[in-house]
């Protein structure tokens, strides 16, 4: 981990571009093979999920308890729609238009929420085991999956995927630091040294973490993850009018029948006042603050 962090951004974004599609395309194949093998218990799959979802009393025990809580504080980890934090991935591209980075980002929630976290539902509800809710999180993963896998390859299985999938999470989330980092001091010279402190700080932050209770974490995850939340829906709410331009901009490009490229002055925007799109060539946010510090 430390050696990605003190890496730089550069090596984050190719750590992490190898890791993600790979670990997420077996982990796929993995629950495809799961649940197909559980073929005859694939009915009775489906009759939990649609007899869960039209059971009157726990659509309205759920708004009124803590289920609907839970559920939006752990899609939050899911796919961090609504806090802010994912964009800042999306706007590491190069592109033509902002409308791109938008959609793509977009795909990743889809990708993230209803593929992954829908087949590992499948997996869990196919195999069978947990009907008594003894067993929750990462074990029942396990234990289904050991239906078919067994309970040694199934046990390294999950354990390697999880720190995968932990590990991508922690680059990711120090990317998104950096680079915001850098463009809150855009306007001074960034020295070497600021970066390297930055970053064992950062190295350092991720060691106490691993050292805490799982439930002091989650605790202390779901507080700061609702306090991004906070900063950015209301920003959402004021940028809302210039994000429908935009889209509308890119659709009628399209249209058209041109590869959309974006000018700020055609939605209303003065280019003077932006950091980007600046009515010239496009450049990635990473790029752009590397060549201000540079």
């Amino acid at each position: 981990m430390a050696g990605s962090i003190l890496g730089g951004t550069r090596r984050l974004t190719e750590v992490t571009g190898f890791l993600v599609p790979v670990m997420a395309i077996i982990y796929l194949g993995v629950g495809a093979v799961v649940i197909a093998l559980n073929f005859h218990n694939i009915p009775a799959m489906f009759s939990a999920i649609f007899k869960g979802a039209f059971d009157f009393q726990a659509i309205f025990g759920g708004f009124a308890g803590s289920a609907m809580m839970y559920g939006i504080k752990r899609g939050l980890y899911s796919n961090e729609a609504g806090v802010g934090s994912a964009p800042n991935a999306a706007a590491s591209a190069s592109v033509s238009h902002p409308a791109k980075q938008g959609l793509v980002q977009m795909l990743s929630v889809f990708i993230d929420t209803m593929i992954i976290c829908t087949f590992t539902a499948f997996v869990v509800l196919s195999s069978g085991v947990g009907d008594d809710g003894g067993v929750t999180g990462a074990p029942l993963v396990k234990d289904a999956m050991a239906t078919v896998l067994g309970q040694p390859v199934a046990q390294v299985f999950i354990s390697v995927a999880l720190f995968l999938f932990a590990f991508t999470t922690l680059v990711g989330n120090f990317y998104y630091a950096e680079v915001n980092f850098r463009f809150l001091l855009r306007k001074i010279e960034i020295k070497h040294w600021m970066l390297t402190a930055f970053r064992l700080v950062a190295a350092g932050l991720v060691f106490c973490g691993a050292l805490l209770k799982f439930e002091v974490a989650w605790n202390l995850g779901d507080i700061l993850m609702g306090l991004m939340a906070l900063i950015n829906l209301p920003v959402i709410v004021i940028l809302g009018n210039q994000a429908i331009r935009c889209a509308n901009d890119y659709v009628a490009q399209r249209k058209a029948g041109r590869d959309p490229k974006f000018t700020a002055s055609s939605i209303g925007l003065n280019p003077a006042e932006l950091d980007y799109w600046q009515d010239k060539a496009p450049a990635s946010a990473q790029d752009a603050a590397e060549k201000t510090n540079a």
